[in-house]
């Protein structure tokens, strides 16, 4: 039995006493805990592999910042490499692949991604969902298939995404082969997730706004919701960063919540959205300034979503040298101010 529950009532779109809070990478850098596991191994990759760290890891946010929900400490790239395509986590770099997908024939040589390649994930997930004994609700979640799709072409983060929007436009029908594989392989994958505990999920987004709009409906939104509509045993949130013209297309999503960056306006929002749960939204970058400074940025954003159901959040994920105490307060900020 879960003892807190109030990010799955908010996501249900029910009243709740106060509003519920958690933070988009809540589980890392930030924490001095979680860098003393880190730097005890070979690196990032040993960490998401290593089940019962892993479960660690995504506790300690709960332990230390007070949050009402774990995400679960993984990686969205994980996917690519149980379709046989292999990424490396550069110190302060990021994610690297050393092959790329660049013919026909290199989609031909992954494979729909087999759930018990990543059967570490939904380990992790079991050990932490017996570990908080119904603290809190367990996160489960996936990249989106265009962002994943970006990865695989571009061999990292870019700029521009060019050569991976350039495909689009190129030859679109070995886009759609490489974005249905993904797609399969999430699907499968995520129900693992929920098998294994997870109470909620999330599709993250984080490449939606590189596209144009007639594109980011063709090739990101109809792959979507093909995941969305696949599973209904648990609310899902999509975060789709960047693509605000896409908001009155999530409204058919078959999601209970929309996840927004900190340049969408939340009063705009509630009017398009009227029938899902709104989570976000505060710009991470907020969390620098005074305790002054975020009390007053919170209590704005929570009159801003009033009146809708809402999860608060930040609009990105908390950035690596954010004062871990000043992401303290504004949990503790969202707690006090929303009580009622």
């Amino acid at each position: 039995m879960l003892k807190n529950d109030l990010i799955l009532r908010a996501a249900r779109g029910e009243k709740t006493e106060r509003t519920p809070v958690w933070l988009m990478r809540q589980a890392g850098r930030i924490l001095p805990e979680y860098r003393a596991v880190r730097n005890s191994l070979s690196g990032f990759k040993e960490l998401v592999e290593t089940p019962e760290l892993a479960a660690e890891v995504t506790i300690q946010p709960v332990d230390i910042l007070g949050v009402d929900a774990a995400i679960i400490f993984s990686d969205i790239l994980v996917i690519p490499e149980a379709m046989g395509l292999t990424y490396e986590m550069v110190e302060k770099k990021g994610p690297h692949f050393p092959k790329t997908v660049e013919t026909v024939n290199d989609i031909q040589a992954l494979k729909v991604a087999d759930p018990t390649d990543l059967s570490y994930v939904y380990e992790a997930i079991s050990i932490t969902k017996k570990e908080l004994n119904g603290r809190v609700p367990v996160i489960g979640f996936a990249g989106a298939p265009w962002t994943i799709f970006s990865y695989m072409i571009e061999g990292g983060g870019s700029k521009t995404f060019s050569k991976a929007r350039r495909l689009l436009y190129e030859d679109p029908k070995m886009a759609d082969q490489l974005l249905e594989m993904i797609t399969q392989s999430t699907i499968g994958y995520l129900k693992n997730q929920i098998k294994a505990g997870a109470d909620m999920l999330q599709i993250f987004d984080s490449w939606a706004g590189v596209l144009p709009p007639k594109h980011y409906s063709r090739f990101s939104l109809k792959y979507i919701s093909q995941i969305c509509d696949a599973i209904d045993e648990v609310p899902i949130t999509v975060f789709a960063k960047g693509a605000w013209w896409a908001l009155p297309e999530l409204a058919n999503v078959n999601c209970r919540t929309v996840g927004l960056d900190w340049n969408m306006n939340p009063k705009e929002v509630k009017s398009i959205l009227t029938g899902k749960t709104l989570q976000g939204n505060l710009d991470p970058c907020a969390l620098y300034g005074s305790e002054a400074t975020i009390k007053e940025a919170t209590k704005q954003m929570l009159e801003d979503f009033e009146g809708h159901p809402y999860i608060a959040n930040l609009g990105h994920g908390v950035y690596p040298d954010t004062d871990p105490n000043k992401v303290k307060y504004f949990i503790e900020c969202v707690k006090e101010l929303s009580s009622h």
